[in-house]
């Protein structure tokens, strides 16, 4: 059941349950430099701005569905609580029936560092716990740059991270970065990405 109003409430991040498996770790040091730019009055009022949207789930945990990386960030550097906004309330749900709604939501995405599904059971129980994936900090970077535009899909940098894992190696982009958006703004303007959320290639006439 979804709530109608914003339920907002300061928790421990290290309480906050993850709902996908991994990250891009460049994509996290990119919101940490963010963050220690801010002057320190400031960052109280960035917090308030930047609320982690979360499920209620079984025993009263609190689910992210999104802003990993955010909350990935804010852990590393020192910051203890952050504040939530309740969008569900499914503390009623036990585990399984809980998981599947979550799933069929599209608030869960249980895919690992080489794109593989996998099972429920293998999301970290903890946002510190969340695994490296180099092309989810591809495909952010690559929204940054103009080659997709930010769309509500859920999960949408991560469908960007698959297609570009299909076709770009990974050696390239951890050893390579600047030569792999390279080729990833190519690709992403070409008609084999024009199913992905976002797409803004050019557009033939008819």
């Amino acid at each position: 059941m979804s709530l109608r109003e914003p339920v907002l409430h300061s928790v421990p991040i290290e309480e906050l349950r993850p709902t996908q498996m991994t990250v891009g770790y460049r994509e996290v040091e990119e919101k940490r430099r963010r963050w220690r730019e801010q002057e320190e009055e400031d960052q109280g009022n960035f917090l308030g701005k930047h609320m982690i949207p979360v499920l209620l789930g079984p025993k009263g945990r609190r689910y992210i569905i999104d802003h990993h990386h955010l909350a990935m960030a804010l852990l590393l550097e020192g910051v203890k609580h952050v504040s939530t906004n309740v969008v569900a309330d499914l503390r009623h749900l036990d585990k399984d029936a809980f998981w599947i709604v979550t799933d069929h939501r599209g608030w869960a995405h249980p895919y690992d560092a080489t794109g593989v599904r996998r099972s429920i059971d293998d999301i970290p129980k903890r946002v510190s716990d969340l695994a490296d994936d180099p092309f989810r900090s591809l495909a952010g970077e690559l929204r940054r740059a103009g080659g997709f535009a930010k769309d509500t899909t859920p999960f949408s940098e991560f469908l960007w991270a698959d297609f570009m894992r299909r076709r770009l190696s990974r050696k390239l982009v951890e050893k390579d970065f600047t030569g792999a958006m390279r080729q990833a703004l190519a690709l992403a303007k070409g008609d084999e990405a024009v199913y992905l959320p976002g797409w803004c290639g050019p557009h033939q006439d008819t």
